[in-house]
């Protein structure tokens, strides 16, 4: 990360806030990179698809949270050291507190219907939010990655459940 900020933007702190605390109310599971893209590429054009997807990439392959890792990431290029920890505590410090309340409140009623109910409308938002980036991303990177090696990984990953590490590295062995 730069201590530097991107001096081709020029993104208020607040904004930065702003939008990193609404994509942490309003995003759950994996769907906060899809909220995130259209927040910062397509409403503001804050990044290029090219730049979201440059962070994206890094965000994923750090150790921690990757929607927490891209806000950190937009933040140091938008506006240095400071952008990056005003950015992070907008999309933690929600998440944090509505975790608190909903297991106030999944001690209370968790076992009710209308629990589970809503539970799995959630999950399938996030599911729903999460293909959706990989379509529009996937246009971009059919470009430079074979759609042969995608599928393959899904397969052994997603279907068959080997490990995603080991699966990834012998075929980027075998690749190279």
């Amino acid at each position: 990360m730069s201590d530097t900020p991107n001096t081709k933007k020029n993104v208020s702190l607040l904004a930065l806030l702003a939008v990193s605390f609404r994509v942490g109310v309003t995003s759950f599971g994996g769907s906060t990179a899809a909220w995130l893209h259209k927040e910062i590429v397509g409403k503001r054009g804050w990044l290029t698809e090219n730049e979201f997807l440059t962070a994206l990439t890094l965000a994923q392959v750090l150790p921690g949270a990757n929607p927490v890792n891209l806000t950190i990431y937009v933040g140091s290029q938008l506006r240095g050291a400071l952008g990056a920890a005003i950015a992070a505590a907008g999309m933690i410090a929600p998440p944090w507190i509505i975790i608190l309340l909903l297991g106030f409140l999944y001690s209370r009623y968790g076992d009710s219907a209308f629990g589970h109910a809503v539970l799995g409308g959630l999950a399938a938002v996030g599911v729903g939010m999460t293909l959706s980036i990989g379509a529009k991303l996937a246009r971009h990177v059919r470009k430079t990655v074979p759609i042969l090696i995608a599928s393959v990984i899904f397969i052994l990953v997603g279907v068959l459940k080997w490990q995603l590490i080991p699966v990834v590295l012998e075929i980027g062995r075998a690749h190279v």
